[in-house]
């Protein structure tokens, strides 16, 4: 009987005690909700931004100058007999700020410049706002150093102001002389720039589409593969209807939903990618310093390049040729002039179809060849057809 009640005692807890164990264990955190990823332009390493190589019709820089004045030199300023607008300049000024009239020929400051004063003004931009300005020296004045440019109002090539600058002048560089003549100078100290020294006062109106409501996107560097490809990629992201009217244009149909809103257009257009490897091949060389800029897709044709010098050495030696005894000869001098020569072997190099400029230019360097005899036999290989790239000489 006691056996009976302990086994259903133990069979009554096998089956409660899952129960138990499910009804008291404490319930586990639910998962958080997952964040949706956010949508980010994974741009591949072989593409870049629209906007980085495109510009748009009316976004554009404009040019502004002005004639002023540069005060607070110490004694660097034009001298008065050689530049005569600087007093001129100065006179009028005296007389703008109520001065009584003063004759000209009596003014020698030692501590004012007249400088040239241009800036340009990037688009878009509003009155009140700040852009840097150049000032350059436009008489004999030896430094601009220290001095503080006057008010100066710039204007554009249509001769209204659209800007006013004045401030310290930041020259970058120095220089010191002495009485005795020495001098020690670094940098150019006749030219500087005021940063944020010009004030906005007018804008510059933009125009970004024409009557016919077009907007044009021009290629920095034009080519005609990536304007094409440029049209090819607003046309498929319904931006508009463009086409590639050339290498370096491609206009764009502004369509009823970005009518009112271009500054959306653009921007949709500017975060789209092309392509650069459609660029066409180029090498640039600068045989005054040697300098050889290989951009891509710059291939070789199959090629044999042999490089060789003679080298040719005159030495001059001169000697003194004295006469026998008692024959009454003069002394003279002899120059005897020797000419020698040595050829160094050539070395050769093939190269196979498909090498790049890349691995000519190292192979060459490893023959040990100087960077202006590298000049030379790109140019031999352009000449002989087997460079697949335009070359350029600066």
């Amino acid at each position: 009987m006691k056996l009976r009640h302990i086994f259903t005692l133990a069979m009554s807890f096998l089956v409660t005690a899952p129960v138990y164990a499910q009804v008291t264990a404490p319930a586990l955190p639910p998962n958080p909700p997952s964040m949706p990823m956010p949508n980010i332009d994974m741009v591949p390493p072989s593409s870049v931004r629209v906007k980085d190589v495109v510009t748009f019709r009316g976004a554009r820089f404009n040019q502004l100058q002005g004639l002023g004045l540069v005060s607070g030199l110490n004694g660097t300023g034009d001298s008065a007999n050689s530049v005569p607008y600087t007093r001129r300049a100065l006179k009028n000024m005296l007389e703008r700020f109520g001065m009584p009239q003063i004759d000209e020929s009596t003014m020698r400051p030692k501590n004012v410049a007249a400088v040239m004063v241009t800036a340009n003004i990037p688009p878009f931009s509003k009155p009140g706002q700040q852009i840097d300005v150049t000032v350059s020296s436009l008489g004999d004045s030896k430094s601009l150093e220290s001095g503080m440019l006057i008010q100066t109002p710039l204007r554009g090539a249509d001769g209204r102001i659209y800007a006013v600058a004045q401030g310290a002048i930041s020259l970058g560089g120095f220089g010191v002389s002495t009485e005795q003549g020495a001098s020690a100078q670094k940098n150019s100290v006749t030219v500087g720039r005021i940063p944020n020294g010009a004030l906005v006062e007018k804008e510059i109106p933009v125009t970004l589409m024409d009557d016919n409501g077009y907007i044009e996107a021009y290629l920095i560097n034009p080519d005609f593969t990536t304007a094409t490809e440029l049209a090819d990629k607003i046309n498929k992201s319904l931006l508009g209807n463009a086409k590639a009217t050339d290498a370096s244009t491609v206009r764009v149909f502004v369509t009823s939903t970005y009518r009112n809103n271009l500054t959306e257009l653009i921007a949709r257009i500017e975060n789209l990618t092309i392509s650069p490897k459609n660029n066409a091949a180029k090498v640039i060389l600068d045989e005054r310093t040697g300098t050889i800029i290989i951009g891509q897709n710059v291939s070789i044709g199959p090629v044999s390049v042999a490089h060789g010098g003679l080298i040719v050495k005159i030495d001059a030696q001169t000697t003194v040729s004295q006469p026998n005894p008692f024959s009454q000869g003069q002394t003279q001098t002899v120059t005897n002039t020797q000419i020698t020569f040595d050829e160094k072997k050539g070395d050769t190099l093939v190269l196979v179809s498909g090498s790049t400029v890349g691995m000519l230019v190292k192979s060459l360097n490893e023959l040990g060849i100087p960077p202006r005899d590298l000049i030379t036999v790109l140019q031999m290989i352009k000449a002989a057809g087997a460079l697949n790239a335009h070359l350029e000489m600066h």
